[in-house]
């Protein structure tokens, strides 16, 4: 059972930070977290401070379909717009964080927004691939784009920043086996995840679904281009699913219109092709870089049917949403996982904006 002394330690990291306090949620995973004093890193000027409020409701939205991206405890514009799609869909008033939203968000999961979890030695086993260079001719030589570090791998296993990983663990060895830290009380990502074939089964939400029940399928997809977002309809119109997304770039701009899922690749591998004539890369002949989770596509490819375009996964979770894509439509691996689950060949995607 939880007895409050991994959230204790998280309301610490918080007040460090300069962030409100107010009584805490806690944790679920393996066993209750030992204390430990949380000194939060002093945060840019510019960079909201941790939140605890922030935090809780982060990690309810991803529940319940709604993902901020990469959980962060910050009041960011990616927390805002899955904020505001879910009190869209849900009937409340659009806005700030009040306590009817808070009271619709608890009614939908009542476990513990954060656990301790207990690293194991597939974490730390490797192989990792420390430094990997942005030239793609230069990445292709690798022979998988593999996780930089045990800390990076534990932040995407967890939906987590790294910061926010950081800052909620000060002090703990990341590469040893056997150390006890706290983490999103979320789903685990995991590698077997990536090389799945269950295309169109799934909730879309970043949680467990329950044992026998059926999950939604999506009717529809919308690429909202202007407010940066992919959003999965039912049958039925209903807004099941809605992630932050990184959406074309000058040099490749997203197209308009309507089209199709074509096919879902789990583990893809990326091939450039000097034609896109994207700025940073100099190779003028075709490159292909071998899958991982730092693979420019990421973990898994949703292909359309405009030529050249896909839905797709990322090495950089904490630039979705904030930065371009190189011409298609990026999301967190984990939330492009999830809707790779919610797709089939012919679901529809609408490009809108």
């Amino acid at each position: 059972m939880w007895n409050g002394r991994v959230w204790l330690s998280l309301l610490l990291a918080i007040a460090a930070s300069g962030a409100m306090s107010e009584p805490g949620w806690a944790a679920r995973h393996h066993r209750p977290a030992a204390h430990r004093h949380v000194q939060a890193p002093a945060s840019h000027p510019q960079t909201p401070a941790l939140n605890e409020t922030v935090l809780k409701a982060e990690v309810l939205l991803a529940r319940a379909g709604f993902s901020p991206g990469a959980i962060d405890a910050r009041d960011g514009d990616n927390f805002a717009n899955a904020l505001h799609a879910f009190q869209q869909a849900n009937g409340l008033p659009v806005g700030g964080l009040d306590e009817q939203t808070v009271a619709s968000l608890a009614q939908r999961s009542t476990e513990p927004v954060v656990a301790e979890y207990t690293i194991q030695p597939d974490d730390v086993a490797g192989p990792f691939a420390p430094v990997i260079p942005q030239d793609f001719e230069k990445m292709a030589q690798f022979p998988r784009l593999a996780y930089r570090s045990p800390r990076q791998l534990l932040a995407e296993k967890f939906h987590m920043s790294e910061g926010l990983l950081a800052a909620l663990n000060p002090g703990r060895n990341f590469i040893e086996a056997g150390t006890a830290i706290t983490v999103a009380n979320l789903p685990p990502l995991t590698q077997g995840q990536a090389s799945a074939t269950n295309a169109g089964q799934g909730s879309g939400s970043s949680r467990e679904p329950a044992k026998g029940a059926t999950a939604p399928a999506a009717a529809r997809i919308v690429v909202d281009k202007p407010h940066r977002a992919v959003l999965a309809y039912g049958a039925d119109n209903r807004l099941i699913a809605f992630y932050p997304a990184s959406i074309g770039s000058a040099e490749k701009p997203a197209p308009s219109g309507r089209f199709t899922v074509r096919s879902v690749a789990y583990d893809p591998t990326y091939t450039y092709n000097p034609a896109y004539g994207f700025k940073e890369q100099k190779t003028e002949r075709k490159v292909t870089v071998r899958p991982g989770p730092n693979n420019p596509v990421g973990l898994v490819w949703i292909g359309l049917s405009a030529k050249g375009y896909g839905i797709h996964g990322t090495p950089d979770p904490d630039k979705v949403g904030k930065t371009q894509s190189h011409g298609c439509v990026r999301l967190t691996n984990w939330d492009a996982l999830a809707l790779a689950k919610l797709v089939k060949k012919g679901t529809l995607v609408d490009f809108v904006g």
